[in-house]
């Protein structure tokens, strides 16, 4: 029954990829990753597809790298701090966030940064790839309690089979996942960096839609 049970989650999975309407291709000198961005979370979707039109991610760098949590990449943390600090009208753009219960943080998904504003909305120019760990039952079911949440059948399925990273449920946006190669942003997850998660190597990526 168990197993019957997993079998039809999973087709489910299978159908809302294959019904998605936009693919990406991250290419890396370690490989290309292949991503699919979700319709359910529109907003954050046409935003990557608008910054792939205009560049944005050409030529960009993962910089920040921490094995078993995320590989992240575009606009630093820094960076970001410093050029807001820096606009005499103190702007910062920021973009809502996107909660649907079908976006969560298996290995592999795609998400999208953002300070510590109340309003959990996003930056606009930096993404990251989870990467994330083992998790068990006591670990969720201590989740849930400190959270407030139940996670769904296909959440709880997919975290205690494969692993992944659901304290940022509900916190940080995630609007896409890889079907192809995630091999290469594991492997780039275990390249060496500084204290401060820097990679040791520069380890750049461009984007582009998958016609």
């Amino acid at each position: 029954m168990r197993h019957g049970i997993l079998f039809i989650i999973f087709l489910f999975c299978s159908q809302i990829l294959l019904a998605q309407t936009h693919k990406i291709a991250f290419k890396t000198d370690y490989g290309t990753i292949k991503v699919v961005l979700y319709d359910f979370t529109p907003q954050h979707r046409d935003l990557m597809v608008k910054s792939i039109r205009d560049s944005i991610y050409q030529g960009a760098l993962f910089n920040r790298i921490i094995e078993n949590f995320v590989v992240q990449g575009g606009e630093h943390d820094i960076d970001i701090a410093k050029r807001e600090a820096a606009d005499p009208k103190g702007n910062k753009p920021r973009l809502a966030g996107e909660f649907d219960a079908r976006a969560f943080h298996k290995i592999g998904a795609l998400g999208q940064g953002r300070d510590d504003n109340p309003e959990k909305a996003s930056f606009l120019n930096q993404i990251y790839f989870v990467v994330g760990k083992e998790l068990s039952e006591e670990d969720l079911a201590k989740l849930e309690k400190q959270k407030g949440i139940t996670f769904t059948a296909a959440q709880r399925s997919e975290y205690l089979k494969n692993g992944g990273l659901p304290r940022l449920d509900g916190d940080y946006t995630v609007f896409g996942e890889i079907y192809e190669g995630l091999e290469v942003i594991m492997a780039i997850s275990r390249f060496k960096t500084s204290k401060d998660d820097f990679p040791l190597s520069p380890v750049r990526f461009s984007v582009s839609v998958i016609e």
